[in-house]
């Protein structure tokens, strides 16, 4: 979040604009009241039998926002991609932002609400950062749903002949509760169930969520979630959500879920806000449906890939548009003088201070972060995301990098001015596409084994020299493999703050390998789940968590949120 603006407070200045009814948002996309779903006079979902009469209408141009390896506190991508959406409305072009849904459990811990900040943002704010339209509430639910079909199966009798110790289904939440993430349930006799070993992820590492993310229909999303494995029998063949017959329920829990969520910028332009996959540990994309939607419905359409190019640009690239059948036009890469100046090994407190060294010494990151996004055949344009401590010697620092790698690069004030401060980017974006030079491919073919996956990603996108497997994990993907697995993508679940698996290496790291923890199947979304490091699919609150902050006023106001 720049800090060009940083003494304004997002809430209240969300609260001061004027916004529209979202049936005006409508028209502007070219729906009409029919089209739409209504939750209050600010939010909709869009009906089902618009996909189907738009999807085989030609699609408008993709442009994908992403980051270099950021500081703890993010650099900017939902601000920048919602400010170069208002831009480009800004400059006549019709166009549109997709974004996924905050989740509650950083909104009260350390990261925050998911809706951009300043004057790039969404509205209503407060409710889209505060359970939304009640898709995580779905996700959830169905997600539970099946654990507690799962467990009663046991109870009563294990007709499935299932082996309690080869389990893999465990419970979600959508909150940071570290003492949540191993449990033993099942205790206090015969009648509560069967005692074993268990925990729970947070609902956005949930694959339900991945599999709401991938589904293009119901009888797609009943499909997938038909197909997930929950646990294996006795002599190892898998057990499914569809032998315990819980993909019926499930579907009628996620029947509103799959609709893409319409709401607005404060420059009142329309925005779609669906599906809420974390990309430290899942894919971090937001639906197809509203992608793909989007994109027949504007000319323009942003979207982001969570947290740095090294992930969520990475599984967006090669699993949601190999799957999808997307190609990207451009991509922008939102780079801060203070994240660079963090990677050229300044401490968090300084990063404020001027350091025109420490950032020429980080600009081996950005660097790293181009290479890879034109490594898949795509432009790209760095954006400065510009904060109030920079230094003009600093940003021409970044300039000068960027000249020597042949990259366009514009500073935004987005923050700060809204669509106004992210002109210049705009019509960068705009010449970028309308040159035409995008030629997307993936980074790997779908017939290349597992194993070699994901030496390809660690060695091509993280710059490691290979991976360390034990032999129990390659059994394990050769097993995935045998089991007709081998053509799925992975998604790899790792730190945000390094290129590597370890947080602690800064900048360009070289001469280091990755330590393959665990792997697993999701067979719902379709990809393999790789585990490195010491990433959590369970996070904890900081020592002072930011819900310590939010209050409620004598009014009934929010205070405190962001």
């Amino acid at each position: 979040m720049a800090a060009t603006a940083a003494q304004l407070n997002s809430l209240e200045i969300s609260r001061k604009f004027q916004l529209l009814s979202i049936t005006k948002i409508a028209e502007k996309l070219g729906l009409s009241e029919d089209d739409i779903e209504m939750y209050g006079k600010l939010k909709a979902k869009i009906m089902p039998a618009v996909y189907a009469r738009l999807k085989d209408k030609p699609a408008g141009s993709l442009v994908l926002v992403t980051a270099i390896t950021p500081t703890p506190a993010g650099e900017g991508k939902t601000t920048t991609s919602i400010g170069l959406t208002d831009a480009l409305n800004r400059l006549g072009k019709k166009a549109m932002v997709c974004l996924r849904e905050p989740s509650v459990g950083p909104c009260f811990g350390v990261k925050g609400g998911g809706t951009g900040g300043g004057r790039a943002q969404l509205a209503p704010m407060e409710e889209i950062n505060l359970h939304f339209n009640g898709d995580f509430h779905v996700v959830t639910s169905a997600h539970n749903l099946l654990a507690a079909m799962l467990d009663n199966h046991l109870h009563f009798g294990n007709a499935l002949n299932i082996d309690e110790r080869r389990i893999v289904w465990r419970r979600v939440i959508d909150m940071n509760d570290r003492s949540l993430r191993n449990a033993v349930i099942g205790l206090g006799g015969h009648a509560n169930g069967f005692p074993r070993e268990s925990g729970f992820d947070i609902t956005p590492a949930s694959e339900i969520m991945a599999t709401l993310c991938f589904a293009e229909s119901l009888p797609d999303l009943k499909e997938r979630l038909g197909r997930i494995i929950v646990a294996y029998t006795y002599d190892g063949k898998p057990v499914t959500a569809r032998d315990l017959k819980a993909d019926g329920a499930m579907t009628v829990l996620m029947r509103y879920g799959i609709q893409p969520n319409l709401v607005q910028t404060l420059e009142n332009n329309p925005a779609f806000v669906h599906g809420g996959p974390f990309a430290n540990i899942a894919h971090g994309c937001n639906s197809v449906t509203a992608t793909k939607l989007a994109m027949r419905l504007a000319e323009f359409t942003i979207t982001e890939g969570g947290f740095a190019a090294d992930l969520g640009a990475e599984k967006f690239l090669n699993i949601k548009c190999r799957k999808a059948g997307l190609k990207p036009d451009a991509v922008v890469l939102v780079a801060t003088v203070k994240a660079l100046k963090f990677h050229g090994n300044v401490k968090v407190a300084d990063l404020p201070k001027p350091d025109v060294a420490a950032v020429e010494r980080g600009l081996d990151n950005m660097a790293k972060h181009v290479e890879n996004l034109q490594s898949f055949g795509l432009p790209v344009i760095v954006s400065i995301n510009v904060f109030s401590t920079d230094t003009e010697q600093e940003m021409q620092a970044i300039r000068a990098r960027c000249t020597k790698l042949g990259v366009p690069v514009a500073t935004s004030t987005h923050f700060a001015e809204g669509g106004k401060g992210a002109v210049d980017l705009a019509q960068m974006v705009i010449k970028t596409v309308e040159a035409g030079k995008a030629n997307f491919k993936v980074l790997y073919p779908d017939e290349m084994p597992l194993l070699e996956k994901i030496r390809t990603i660690v060695q091509k996108i993280y710059g490691g020299d290979d991976i360390v497997a034990e032999n129990k994990i390659v059994e394990k993907l050769k097993k995935f493999e045998e089991a007709g697995y081998k053509n799925f993508p992975v998604c790899m679940a790792k730190t945000q703050l390094s290129l590597s698996a370890d947080p602690n290496l800064r900048g360009r790291p070289r001469g280091f390998v990755v330590h393959i923890r665990d792997v697993k199947l999701s067979t719902g979304p379709g990809f393999v789940v790789v585990l490195l490091g010491d990433i959590m699919t369970m996070p904890g609150l900081p020592k002072v968590p930011a819900a310590e902050a939010m209050d409620v006023d004598a009014d009934g106001n929010t205070v405190g949120l962001f």
